[in-house]
């Protein structure tokens, strides 16, 4: 491979280091033709750019990022192939779903601008809540009083007996 080639593909490891969150490393050594077709088919539909790359090309894109990589450079070896997304949860998930097979298996995670270093990990991966889920968890919290009162009104109370039970309750 030319100086050139090796260049270019430094340089869009990079802007899709900056482009995207989230990222997984992941050995998919073990995997035949067909599994590999379905994975990137999988990722392809859960928004999920994999790209498989040569270690040190990855590693030389790492060292030109402004984030400090460095507790990942001891995973890559290997075969590695890249997973970039935007919701840090997805490809766990996506990955728990060939734990059975242990293929592919998970090396490194940065999710969360955190690093995650192990199949171990995988778990406390998926368990993160994407900023959906958190802001779904927030609004039914909010709205958790509001239903009090409205279910109130409409079981047949009328506001002066709802008022007076509320103040009972409070002291």
């Amino acid at each position: 491979m030319r100086k050139e080639v090796k260049d270019t593909i430094i340089v869009e490891l990079g802007e899709k280091l900056k482009e995207y969150a989230h990222f997984y490393l992941v050995d998919v050594s073990g995997l035949n033709a067909k599994d590999t077709s379905d994975l990137r088919r999988k990722c392809f539909k859960n928004e999920i750019k994999m790209v498989v790359v040569k270690n040190t090309l990855l590693h030389k894109a790492f060292e030109a990022s402004e984030v400090d990589f460095e507790p990942l450079y001891e995973t890559l070896k290997g075969s590695t192939a890249v997973m970039f997304c935007n919701t840090a949860n997805v490809p766990a998930k996506m990955l728990k779903e060939y734990k059975k097979q242990g293929i592919p298996a998970l090396k490194a995670a940065y999710a969360e601008e955190g690093i995650y270093i192990g199949a171990d990990k995988l778990d406390e991966l998926a368990s993160i809540k994407s900023k959906n889920e958190v802001i779904a968890d927030i609004v039914a919290l909010l709205q958790s009083p509001i239903k009090n009162v409205v279910s109130g009104l409409n079981a047949g109370g009328k506001i002066h007996g709802l008022l007076d039970a509320i103040a009972e309750r409070n002291q």
